[in-house]
């Protein structure tokens, strides 16, 4: 009989891939983490000038390209108003690999990790395969994450904490507050803060805060996958100070090499480019949230309301799940996310609005027939 290593074993399959495949071919899918608008017309042509220029045919940097990483320090400073050093920098292959970076530097086997619950599913599942240990820590009533929650919940083995602002899968955004408390919080325990911001621009007329504006533990990951809506381009990037870039470095070079060569030109067009398109998309997002937010309310059903991201986390009767997928809808099981996400949904309004409303209809009736 075949023998597995024990890291994978503990992993399953996400329960965000388990509805995709029972779902139907013609479901309305509000499962997906995924903008439905194209990538800028500069970033495919920055890509497509690259390729016949033969630019990007051989392995860049390790980091990335130099020119890559000063757009990326440019746009946080210009964005943000955060300095962050070019030199301190790895571009990788999309938040996913900069998530894994992350935490196989600065966590040892059976070491613990604090992550939301709700949170986002790569969390748990990268802590295992680093053998660590992953311990949730429960939300606020409005979906964000609690600052005082996080420092009751240290242990002496405690390596690590996440913080997701915009979040997945609530759409909480965490306030100044919050975000220099968790700097604060992992200086003085001298733990890691690993601060997940690759929403941080899909935002509803509330500002992001980072936590690296205020601390030294603290390690930032980002991505150009949901901002550009280039989720299949695998292009994102973490950033530290020196020592810890240069340990995530160690890892990255085995396991990747470097992010690909024509996503690194095409990430930097989108960095350096108009942001008319940014602005669109998120306006088009906090439109399709408030048909959301509407439908679920004249339901009676109790959503937060989300200051970010593209997601709505309702409460939601026993039954309610199934009912909507028997209908042809697709969403997401809260307990998918983390055991406080029970008695939850995950919606995601990443569709258009047509759409949106006729699976809205499909909720009612479900709603209507598990009550």
């Amino acid at each position: 009989m075949s023998r597995f290593a024990t890291r994978v074993e503990q992993v399953s399959i996400s329960g965000i891939r388990e509805v995709f495949e029972a779902a139907s071919e013609d479901s309305i899918n509000l499962g997906l983490g995924q903008p439905d608008f194209p990538a800028p017309d500069h970033v495919h042509e920055a890509a497509s000038d690259a390729i016949r220029a033969g630019e990007a045919d051989a392995y860049t940097s390790n980091k990335g390209r130099p020119e890559l990483r000063e757009a990326i320090a440019d746009y946080h400073d210009r964005e943000h108003d955060l300095a962050v050093d070019p030199e301190n920098l790895i571009v990788t292959a999309g938040g996913s690999e900069a998530l894994y970076l992350a935490i196989a530097a600065h966590v040892d086997p059976g070491e613990e990790v604090l992550i939301p619950d709700p949170g986002f599913v790569s969390y748990e599942a990268l802590t295992r395969l680093a053998d660590a240990t992953p311990r949730t820590v429960p939300v606020r009533d409005d979906l964000s994450l609690d600052p005082a929650a996080v420092e009751d919940a240290i242990t002496p083995e405690t390596a690590m904490f996440v913080v997701n602002s915009p979040a997945n899968p609530t759409g909480a955004v965490q306030s100044e507050a919050d975000m220099q408390a968790f700097a604060r919080i992992a200086d003085e325990h001298d733990i890691v803060c690993l601060t997940d911001e690759v929403y941080e621009r899909i935002r509803y007329g509330v500002d992001h805060h980072s936590p690296m504006a205020d601390g030294e533990n603290v390690v930032m990951v980002n991505a150009c996958s949901k901002t550009y809506s280039m989720t299949g381009w695998r292009l994102g990037w973490v950033a530290a100070d020196h020592d810890r870039i240069e340990r995530m470095l160690r890892a990255h070079q085995y396991v990747q090499a470097c992010a690909s060569a024509p996503a690194q030109f095409a990430a930097e067009a989108a960095l350096t480019g108009t942001q008319d398109a940014v602005d669109e998309m998120v306006a088009a997002f906090e439109r399709r949230r408030d048909v959301v937010l509407d439908g679920l309310s004249d339901m009676g059903l109790r959503t937060p309301t989300p200051e970010g991201a593209f997601y709505a986390m309702p409460e939601v009767p026993e039954g309610w799940v199934e009912a909507v997928l028997e209908r042809d809808v697709i969403v997401v099981p809260g307990e998918a996310f983390g055991p406080s996400g029970a008695g939850h949904a995950r919606i995601s309004y990443a569709t258009d609005v047509e759409s949106i409303k006729e699976a809205l209809e499909a909720m009612r009736a479900a709603t209507e027939a598990v009550r």
